[in-house]
């Protein structure tokens, strides 16, 4: 916790934060290792911008905080309200002098945000994303390492499940079948997203959520799925045709390969993150396609399935040694299917390391 710590109090001092709050999730994970639910028992840790952090949470909690991290001050409370408002109060008045009090945009509730203020009237709640944005986009060596085993966890359970497909299953079945073989590989059970199996039309819906539709010939067929291991994740996307596919299939299939390799080659410390995506998009733009290329090329991936950077058209952060994205370029024909082919890398020092080795070929499945 030490060093991530003061990294954050660095941050916290450039954003000109007397006091950070995080709630439950992959930054309080990062800095703690402690995982929390977000619940109806508030969880906050607070990081002053010098000195020692402190947290509340609920007394059933504890124990496991004070076993992880004995030099963490702890605010316990109870089940009875009275004891959360003063457990909030009490750490209110551990920091003194504090006016400015950065937040997760994306995660704070209404629920702590009024617990905080009730506490601490005075507070200046401000956003914080921008230093806890720099906090986790530079992956250290283990933490790429760790994303390669999930990596390779994701490949396993694939390679485990493809014998398994046939005519006449079911999104529903395949999607189910896929986390069986997830977790029999090695996932942890906190996968980083629902699978996605989407077939024939649904195919054509980057999101789409698995139906009680049935795999039929002529289908082309979107998996996208991913592992955890040791907190971080992998995120693949393959595309398979049902039964023996045909020249537009191919041909839409060997343009989104095209522009995969293209965002790949294009990404080496230093270039922007616009320019990848420019890379990718001109590929399916002078094929014809390239209004049915709806999504950003690519995002950061480490302990969420979404975090920065961006991989989109006009983003100008320059990608640097450490940062770990997807690149994943799709052409989505309504009605009619989809194709979509997503690799997980990380920027090096060299250029470019390419964390995912399965086949992007367009494999026929029987």
């Amino acid at each position: 916790m030490a060093d991530s710590l003061r990294r954050l109090q660095e941050l916290m001092q450039d954003a000109e934060l007397d006091l950070l709050t995080l709630l439950p999730g992959p930054n309080l994970y990062y800095l703690t290792g402690l995982h929390f639910h977000l619940m109806e028992r508030p969880t906050v840790l607070f990081v002053p911008v010098s000195g020692e952090a402190a947290i509340v949470l609920p007394e059933l909690e504890a124990a496991r905080a004070a076993e992880a991290l004995p030099n963490l001050t702890r605010f316990p409370y109870g089940e009875e309200e009275s004891e959360r408002a003063q457990a909030f109060q009490a750490a209110a008045s551990h920091f003194s002098g504090v006016s400015r009090v950065g937040v997760e945009p994306l995660r704070m509730r209404f629920f702590e945000q009024e617990l905080l203020l009730e506490a601490a009237p005075g507070w200046s709640l401000v956003s914080a994303e921008e230093a806890l944005l720099q906090l986790r986009i530079h992956k250290s060596g283990d933490e790429i390492d760790r994303m390669q085993v999930a990596v390779q966890i994701a490949e396993k359970a694939l390679h485990d499940t493809l014998p398994l497909i046939q005519t006449g299953m079911s999104e529903r079945e395949l999607a189910a079948e896929l986390v069986i073989q997830l977790l029999r590989a090695g996932s942890e059970p906190d996968l980083p997203f629902d699978p996605i199996v989407a077939s024939g039309p649904n195919s054509a819906l980057p999101h789409a959520t698995p139906t009680d539709r049935k795999l039929t010939s002529g289908d082309l067929l979107i998996i996208d799925w991913g592992a955890r291991h040791g907190g971080y994740i992998s995120d693949l996307t393959r595309t398979f045709s049902i039964g023996p596919a045909t020249d537009r299939m191919r041909q839409i299939h060997a343009l989104v390969e095209g522009a995969n390799r293209a965002g790949r080659e294009a990404t080496v410390p230093g270039v922007r993150a616009g320019q990848v995506d420019r890379a990718a998009r001109e590929v399916i733009e002078a094929g014809g396609f390239g209004e049915y290329f709806i999504h950003r090329t690519g995002h950061g991936i480490g302990l969420e399935a979404h975090e920065p950077p961006g991989i989109r058209a006009g983003e100008g952060l320059q990608l640097e040694l450490g940062m770990t994205f997807t690149i994943e370029p799709g052409i989505y024909l309504p009605g009619e299917g989809g194709v979509r082919i997503e690799d997980n890398v990380a920027v090096t020092e060299d250029g470019l390391q390419v964390l995912s080795s399965l086949t992007r070929d367009l494999i026929e499945l029987p």
